[in-house]
């Protein structure tokens, strides 16, 4: 598969609540450019640092999709629903980079403003 095509098949399993974590490398980076910055290095530690984030995600639309070789950038909207039902939603940018057919490094740029405190 290409590297548009696996970045798609992800957001499409996370869109019907699939298998996307197969999408990932086990050996897979993640940094959250947020304040702090964090870096979790394993898909393991990623999925358990993301647990919350995605458990109130109701939907999401990827709005614009640029490749570039391994390289890919989803512009995303998502729709959440926190624990004490409020909804709000986010607007992210996701920069990917793909090897051997995973997910390799995955960097995310968003506003933590909407987010519950």
């Amino acid at each position: 598969m290409s590297t548009k095509e696996i970045v798609q098949r992800y957001f499409e399993e996370l869109k019907q609540r699939g298998r996307w974590e197969s999408f990932l490398a086990d050996d897979m980076t993640f940094t959250s450019f947020t304040s702090p910055v964090k870096e979790v290095s394993g898909k393991a530690a990623y999925l358990e640092s993301t647990k919350r984030f995605f458990s109130m995600v109701k939907s999401v639309e990827v709005r614009d999709l640029i490749i570039d070789g391994a390289k890919a950038c989803a512009l995303t909207r998502y729709q959440l629903q926190a624990p004490s039902g409020s909804r709000f939603q986010s607007d992210v940018a996701e920069l990917f980079t793909v090897r051997n057919g995973k997910i390799a490094t995955f960097a995310i740029y968003f506003d933590t403003a909407p987010f519950p405190k």
